[in-house]
């Protein structure tokens, strides 16, 4: 599993090691991974072209100015020819800086009257910063570290303009410089790595679009941090995901693997309870109940399928429901889900038509499912302040309804009631780290509600039935698109492929 940490546990970690080390020696270890990570880059694009390439660094005020610094002097030692471009001259890691300079790199001082100028007027100083970093075949972030809040500053946006530019390949230190290390919001310039080296632990933003965009790859370098048992998110991996899923037993049967209810479709969306109940169908339960109007194709498409008209109430004992797909303006059916006592997968339609104070009132758990624009609507703002801050966004739904919330993206984040503060967030905000672009595709969301609820029904708890379900939705995204475009009905076939690989590791 990955975890990853915020900026306050991250520096009281750090103070605590630093006490017990010789000076300096824990920047050493950082910029001792950094500089193996820049060496690795350099000999892939061309074998033994260490000696001879064109280093530039990046150089802030902070510590990750003098990670820069000393990796920039061990890379001078192996034959890099190594400039620093120094945005803050008075206040660049002296240590770090002599290290450079003993070891043969060279320096430009600017300010932010040079860089303005540099890219077209011509300073002196912004000019050659700009031109080194155009001719570099390395360009290294250490302009501001996990502290930093905004976007870049002025002085340093030319040299991100000219970094993104160059063609150089660039390695953030870290984090990426103008991203925010706690939420993954990008307010202003930020710089574009191909490779981030990150020390001790992720940090939220390069878990979290739209940072993560930001990072490229991610290395992690252990430095030796004693961090607290719960992170602040984590990732699944095959091997947690393949411990969640239920596998039957010698003595299970279809009503023991737990029988999942979907209240779904509609005479305009039939195709949402195709979809649901395809999604159910391979999610791990023993049955599935289907309770709505849509019965005559869910029947043509599943004959396996307990199909009911006459609404969820009436539609027999199940272990949990999902409702809302393709549900229109009917209410009923959300309502007679959420007087259950079962736990409630909500969806597109349903989102809109639940009561919130009756999904706050449920005793059993609730899982809501909602995308950016659903999240958006739910909590009154506007759709671009979702995508701005999606982790923000699952804490607070996840607060005003008490229920689990799996807000679905570019990241998929799985946040549980307790998620929405520092001192009291209770578990983990989950990551998921599957998918693909190509899984923004009409019906996906209908397929991923049937899995999850069916992985509930099976007695999954709301988390981990969400985390699970989005970890495989995105593994079965993959292999059916294979880079091609692929609908709704292919990522459902392709589950259980999704599935196998998991529980083989």
């Amino acid at each position: 599993m990955r975890t990853a940490y915020g900026v306050e546990t991250v520096r009281a970690a750090e103070r605590d090691l630093m006490a017990r080390l010789p000076e300096g020696a824990l920047m050493q270890r950082a910029a001792a991974g950094l500089a193996a990570a820049c060496a690795d880059l350099l000999a892939r694009s061309s074998p033994g072209r260490v000696y001879g390439s064109r280093v530039v660094l990046l150089v802030g005020s902070g510590d990750n100015g003098g990670d820069a610094l000393y990796a920039g002097a061990r890379l001078a030692r192996r034959g890099a020819g190594v400039t620093a471009v120094l945005l803050a001259p008075e206040r660049a890691h002296a240590a770090g800086l002599a290290a450079l300079r003993r070891a043969g790199g060279r320096t430009v001082e600017i300010t932010g009257a040079d860089t303005e100028a540099g890219a077209d007027r011509g300073t002196d100083a912004g000019t050659a910063a700009v031109a080194a970093v155009r001719r570099a075949d390395l360009v290294v972030d250490g302009i501001v570290g996990i502290g930093g809040t905004g976007g870049l500053r002025p002085e340093a946006v030319p040299l991100a303009e000219a970094a993104e530019r160059s063609g150089a390949t660039v390695v953030a230190v870290d984090l990426p410089s103008g991203v925010d290390a706690d939420t993954g919001e990008v307010r202003g310039t930020a710089l574009r790595a191909d490779l981030t080296v990150t020390f001790g632990t992720h940090k939220p933003g390069l878990l979290v679009d739209p940072a993560r965009e930001y990072a490229g790859s991610v290395r992690l370098v252990g430095i030796g941090l004693d961090l607290p048992a719960e992170p602040e998110l984590e990732a699944l991996q095959h091997a947690d995901v393949a411990r969640l899923l239920p596998v039957p037993g010698a003595e299970s049967d279809k009503y023991r693997r737990g029988v999942v209810g979907v209240a779904a479709g509609s005479a305009r969306y039939p195709g949402a309870a195709v979809l649901a109940v395809a999604g159910a169908l391979r999610g791990g339960a023993g049955a599935v109940r289907y309770a709505g109007p849509a019965t005559r194709d869910v029947i043509a498409r599943f004959p396996e399928t307990l199909v009911s008209d006459r609404g969820p109430k009436h539609a027999g004992r199940v272990q949990a429901w999902v409702v809302g797909p393709g549900a229109g303006d009917d209410a009923g059916p959300v309502a007679e889900v959420l007087a259950a006592d079962v736990p409630v997968l909500i969806d597109a339609d349903g989102l809109r038509l639940a009561d919130a104070s009756a999904v706050r009132a449920r005793p059993a758990p609730t899982l809501l499912t909602p995308h950016a624009g659903e999240a958006a609507a739910l909590l009154g703002v506007e759709r671009e302040e979702v995508e701005a801050g999606r982790l923000a966004a699952a804490r607070e739904l996840a607060a005003r309804y008490g229920a689990t919330v799996l807000l679905k993206g570019s990241t998929t984040l799985v946040a549980d009631p307790g998620n929405g503060s520092a001192d009291e967030r209770g578990t983990a905000v989950r990551v998921n780290p599957t998918g693909t672009s190509w899984l923004a595709t009409a019906g996906s969301g209908d397929v991923l509600s049937g899995l999850a609820g069916s992985l509930l029904a099976a007695g999954l708890p709301a988390r981990d039935a969400g985390s699970a379900a989005a970890y495989l939705h995105g593994l079965a995204g993959r292999r059916a698109a294979d880079g091609a475009p692929v609908g709704a009905h292919d990522v459902a076939e392709a589950i259980p492929g999704a599935w196998r690989d998991v529980m083989r590791g």
